[in-house]
């Protein structure tokens, strides 16, 4: 079963008629011209829009978004992006990866040491996968993200160092 039937079941069970292919397609412009268009990077609008959907039934909320549309279309437009979100993500390589972790990690204000010990431990983007993506890409997403997780640390303890290499070295006849 492909994820855009699994997410289309959820967003149904709260719907009298199937929303309207081009209602939806317009919902999903309005929220990347007004919302998704300040998210420049896809690791940010993958947590931003996991963050629209309830954990306990899969169903994305926008009050803005249902306001101008309707809640099941919303739902549906969200849930499309969401998709969307996942793919590029997961067509990155690892190295954008990293910069897209670093970045995101930038814009929490967190100490850097602290944000790496929290996703190490929590993992939040476990969370952040849309509902029924293929366990096999979930997987390999995964794992591209915890390497860029690893090398980004890596690279956070190096800079301290890195201006040592600069000083003087004591001579060998000394």
């Amino acid at each position: 079963m492909n994820l855009r039937k699994i997410t289309l079941r959820h967003c149904e069970s709260m719907m009298t008629d199937f929303p309207d292919r081009t209602e939806v397609q317009a919902a999903s412009a309005d929220l990347q011209r007004r919302t998704l268009v300040q998210m420049p990077r896809p690791l940010d609008r993958l947590i931003y829009l996991a963050s629209t959907r309830d954990y306990n039934t899969g169903l994305y909320y926008h009050d803005g978004l249902a306001a101008r549309f309707s809640q099941e279309v919303a739902c549906e437009a969200l849930a499309g992006c969401h998709r969307e979100a996942f793919r590029q993500l997961f067509s990155s390589s690892v190295e954008n990866l990293v910069g897209q972790l670093a970045a995101y990690r930038d814009s929490s204000h967190l100490d850097p040491t602290s944000f790496i010990s929290a996703w190490k431990e929590l993992e939040p983007y476990r969370v952040a996968v849309p509902a029924g993506t293929d366990s096999l890409a979930v997987d390999f997403l995964l794992s591209n993200l915890k390497i860029a997780l690893a090398i980004l640390e890596a690279r956070q303890t190096r800079r301290p160092m890195a201006g040592l290499g600069a000083w003087p070295r004591p001579s060998p006849a000394r």
